[in-house]
């Protein structure tokens, strides 16, 4: 368990907290960029981490991310119009370009000293991987973007998405490196194994068989977690055949990011990114990818189904199933078919993460040994939190190339080694991907 301090360095994400301090250090999503779609289109509403700002696509496509209030008289500039490079303030038209440059003040004479120097705050903005990021962090001169491997596929080999989780960052993250939940949350009751193949429906039928069958006999896997460059790497073998064990391998990537642990080789990669809106909420963006070849429509439109990481989510993307209709539960169905009742992977996860409350009491606790995962990475990004706090530049954030890694399923002997369950899984003991690899 931890100590209320110590769950408050986790949870607190403001401006002014080592948290807060340590995610502003790195680039961090904060839209998609279909909700951009169009050149001198409707600005957007933007919170992260408390804040708030507006964002606009310009007239030549680039995207600003600024502070919404026009230094004038504070007029809301979400409320103005997106027009020829700059956004102008509906109030008395100052317009402020995507630096938060004012470049032009028509109700200020034209020689005001001030005219050249008003701007408002605007975010260092990178559009890529059909996400816009910014970074928040102090200075000019920003790291590197984090090399995560769907970003750097074709846009044909990857989806995108993103959904409303309606609690803490911390707690959702935890849910998905907790890998030892396949056993109850998403498996179906008795012995169909239909519903949890659904979610490996990727894999060659009798692998994906054998794969919910390993999931649903070994509730109590054995974990080992291994720490590197850009995270960590974990690994949690269970029981399968014979001397075989089945291990499922996930990554960890600073400060918010996450690799799933079912793909083999050839099947779909999955992974996901929680950004703060505030403490007691988040946005999850979710991506899936395929490295060797592009995804079929079928997989897309099963993406948008809510298959996988992703959700089914309203225009605004709100998960239809959510904290304020019990998500749907179906009490029958629970009985009958799966322990939750509940329709979608990514329903379940969020209908228990968000159970524990909007910030969870992590002093109340009692962890055991399949927590592994979850008290490595309470320590990781608490000391790195700690260390920014002092001044330290985030280690990290340092190493972008440390990003490119996989995570996945592999067989092998019970005598393995976790180190050799990754040379032979994939050739790295992080897991890292070279660039000249599919």
């Amino acid at each position: 368990m931890l100590s209320k301090e110590e769950n408050e360095l986790l949870t607190q994400t403001g401006a002014s907290t080592p948290m807060g301090r340590l995610f502003r250090a790195h680039w961090l999503p904060v839209l998609l960029s279909q909700e951009l779609p169009t050149p001198d289109g409707p600005p957007k509403r933007v919170r992260i981490m408390g804040e708030d700002f507006v964002a606009f696509r310009d007239s030549d496509r680039r995207v600003g991310v600024l502070e919404p209030h026009c230094p004038h008289r504070g007029a809301n500039l979400f409320f103005g119009r997106n027009e020829d490079c700059g956004l102008r303030c509906a109030y008395h038209g100052w317009k402020f370009d995507v630096t938060g440059r004012c470049i032009d003040m028509p109700s200020v004479p034209a020689n005001a000293s001030y005219r050249d120097t008003m701007h408002v705050k605007a975010l260092l903005v990178r559009e890529w991987g059909e996400m816009i990021w910014v970074w928040m962090g102090a200075g000019d001169t920003p790291p590197a973007l984090p090399q995560l491997e769907f970003a750097l596929v074709p846009s044909s080999h990857r989806y995108v998405s993103k959904k409303l989780q309606q609690c803490n960052w911390a707690q959702a993250c935890e849910g998905a490196l907790d890998t030892t939940h396949f056993t109850y949350l998403h498996m179906a009751v008795g012995e169909s194994e239909s519903h949890l193949m659904s979610v490996l429906s990727g894999a060659e039928a009798g692998l994906a068989k054998d794969r919910a069958r390993w999931l649903k006999n070994d509730g109590l896997p054995v974990f080992t977690v291994h720490e590197h460059a850009a995270g960590l790497v974990m690994g949690a073998s269970r029981r399968a055949d014979g001397d075989a064990l089945y291990w499922r391998i996930s990554q960890f990537l600073m400060p918010c990011h996450a690799l799933a642990p079912n793909a083999f080789p050839g099947e779909n990669y999955h992974g996901q990114t929680w950004v703060p809106i505030d403490d007691q909420s988040c946005w999850i963006y979710c991506y899936s990818w395929n490295p060797e070849r592009a995804l079929t429509d079928e997989e897309r439109d099963k993406f948008r189904a809510g298959h996988s990481v992703h959700a089914t989510v309203d225009e605004h993307w709100v998960p239809l199933r959510n904290r304020s209709n019990d998500y749907l539960i179906d009490r029958d169905r629970q009985q009958r078919a799966t322990y939750t009742g509940i329709q979608g992977v990514s329903e379940q996860d969020a209908a228990i993460q968000d159970s524990q409350g909007l910030i969870a009491d992590r002093t109340r606790e009692h962890l055991g040994p399949t927590d592994l995962g979850i008290v490595r990475f309470r320590r990781l990004v608490m000391q790195s939190a700690r260390a920014v706090a002092q001044g330290e530049a985030p280690q990290h954030a340092q190493h972008p190339a440390a990003y490119r890694v996989r995570s996945g399923g592999h067989v092998a002997h019970r005598d393995k080694t976790f180190a050799v369950v990754m040379q032979e899984r994939f050739g790295d003991a992080a897991g890292c991907v070279h660039p000249t690899e599919k």
